[in-house]
């Protein structure tokens, strides 16, 4: 076979004088290269999948958002009914306990009583609050224990106060020394409730009460 001949089929062979690997299809008279032939079939079908992973992509996220879109306007429809058919709690100021009442060091217990009238349980993050004592303030700082109140029932928790102010003592100090005079009292603060759905309770309570039966020592 000389160096012009031809291989191949009846309709497609290979010129042995071209390129290496170089089709000639005699029925039509195309010539294509066989490492190139392919490669529209393979870009096409890599575009094909990039396009297919993007939309299932796409198609995912998109039921991601109305999933979440639908759970949350399901738990906000619930947390408005319970909020509506939920009583707020109520706090009382119960004694001030002098603990120690030094020049440099002034120590305080503060007895909190929380009630929950609700039949579910209530969960306490914390508390703000301020307490006057005839217009003198007292405290003001905040609580950050947490606790459960039980459905129809009361707690009673205790914040230490630290002060270094003598004035504080020294008033309170004066305070039991006429016992017949009531003491004009104002807690004001925040009560920090709820563990998912969180609501804050206002509390604003004044009233006057004996020295002897708010203000003890220890």
């Amino acid at each position: 076979m000389g160096s012009g001949d031809q291989f191949g089929t009846e309709d497609n062979f290979v010129d042995t004088h071209g390129d290496t690997g170089k089709h000639v299809n005699k029925k039509y008279g195309v010539a294509s290269d066989s490492a190139t032939s392919a490669l529209p079939l393979t870009v096409e079908l890599v575009d094909s999948g990039v396009k297919r992973s993007t939309s299932m992509f796409f198609q995912a996220h998109i039921t991601r958002i109305i999933s979440l879109a639908l759970i949350m306007f399901g738990l906000s429809g619930c947390s408005l009914l319970s909020f509506d058919s939920v009583q707020d709690p109520e706090v009382h100021l119960l004694k001030v306990q002098v603990v120690k009442a030094g020049l440099t060091q002034q120590d305080f217990k503060l007895y909190f009583e929380v009630d929950n009238p609700n039949d579910s349980d209530l969960f306490v993050r914390g508390l703000n609050y301020k307490i006057s004592l005839n217009d003198v303030v007292l405290a003001d700082d905040q609580f950050s224990d947490w606790f459960f109140v039980d459905a129809h029932s009361r707690k009673t928790f205790v914040v230490p106060v630290r002060t270094n102010l003598w004035r504080y003592a020294k008033y309170i100090a004066q305070l039991l020394k006429k016992p017949d005079e009531l003491i004009h009292y104002r807690l004001e603060g925040k009560l920090k409730t709820g563990m998912l759905f969180r609501h804050n309770v206002r509390i604003g309570k004044t009233g006057d009460v004996a020295p002897e039966e708010l203000i003890q020592r220890k």
